[in-house]
């Protein structure tokens, strides 16, 4: 599911995607971000052409969680043309994330 990409910031990388991006800020201690990461392979399955999903591990971006205000993991954000549209925190099932994106990509 997640294709590793080089870019010079994360702000290039939101700016610059053709499609909305779907942010998971997530670390590898979390529990809940483990179950989120199963979901999200199911959900890129079924929403690949219409949206990108990375990953952002906050114990290697702090500057990231911070700037984005991440308090609880896994969060989600959902960025269109470098702005941050949507935000949800905690686990989410398949079906009910894909419900959620659907009217925004």
């Amino acid at each position: 599911m997640a294709v590793k990409k080089q870019f010079a910031t994360f702000e290039e990388l939101i700016a610059e995607s053709d499609v909305p991006l779907l942010v998971d800020f997530y670390a590898p201690w979390c529990g809940p971000c483990q179950m989120m990461a199963r979901f999200l392979e199911e959900v890129n399955g079924e929403m690949k052409s219409k949206l990108r999903i990375v990953k952002i591990n906050t114990d290697n971006y702090p500057e990231l969680a911070t700037k984005y205000q991440i308090h609880a993991l896994p969060t989600l954000v959902l960025f269109k043309r470098g702005e941050a549209v949507d935000r949800i925190e905690g686990v989410l099932r398949p079906h009910q994330l894909i419900q959620r994106l659907k009217p925004q990509v």
